[in-house]
């Protein structure tokens, strides 16, 4: 029998990938981060076609994006997103990166580029996939399909309280005004545009804990088997 692929969509911040990979521990799933495929792309972009002014120059990543090969490797029980052999786990989670991966991810040929590549991992499911545009382009027949949503001040808490850990130096309202930016272009690009597929269920967890949030999808995917 098959094993299900769960779709998890939602605005940043919602904790998305965490509660994603708790859910896959849970239920004995594979979790693909398809944030940190978007972010491995903006990461190659910063580095190989930055602009003096620190814009990224397109039409050259665009030209270049067969000299990107992306990868998860099993690394001490979790998978570690890996850019041409490189493990770039850490480095993907800068400020840096969150300030430009919003206008890589709404750019055609990048999505282009990656859709086959999230494809392949669902092929023979047991699959949990977060991102933008899972349960509407990505795996629009998914088994099972989850939208994530909080108020954008509880989201801008949680990311500042992550970047803070990381020993990043930043306030909460930059964080706040990069999350609002994000939104705004997640949700108004022209391309798979970030929005809750019509059969998915909404997840308000502003007031829920992580585990809440874990516990209750579970208990959807369990009982309805």
């Amino acid at each position: 029998m098959r094993k299900p692929i769960i779709a998890i969509d939602g605005f940043s911040s919602t904790g998305k990938s965490s509660i994603s990979k708790l859910v896959a521990d849970r239920l004995e799933l594979i979790h693909v981060d398809t944030g940190a495929l978007y972010r491995g792309v903006t990461y190659f972009a910063l580095n190989n076609f930055a602009t003096k002014d620190n814009f990224i120059d397109l039409p050259s990543l665009f030209l270049n994006l067969d000299k990107i090969n992306l990868e998860f490797r099993q690394e001490n029980g979790a998978l570690s997103l890996y850019l041409n052999n490189k493990n770039i786990d850490s480095e993907i989670r800068k400020a840096a990166i969150s300030d430009n991966v919003s206008l890589i991810a709404k750019q055609k040929e990048i999505r282009d580029f990656l859709l086959k590549l999230q494809q392949n991992f669902g092929e023979k499911g047991g699959i949990i996939v977060d991102g933008r545009d899972i349960a509407t382009v990505i795996f629009p027949n998914a088994d099972f399909k989850f939208f994530l949503t909080a108020t954008k001040e509880e989201r801008a808490k949680r990311r500042y309280l992550e970047l803070i850990s990381l020993g990043f130096e930043i306030t909460i309202e930059e964080v706040l005004q990069n999350l609002i930016k994000r939104d705004k272009i997640d949700s108004e690009r022209e391309i798979a545009p970030l929005k809750k597929a019509d059969d998915a269920m909404l997840i308000d967890n502003t007031n829920l804990t992580k585990e809440e949030t874990v516990a209750l999808i579970c208990s959807i995917i369990i009982k309805k088997k």
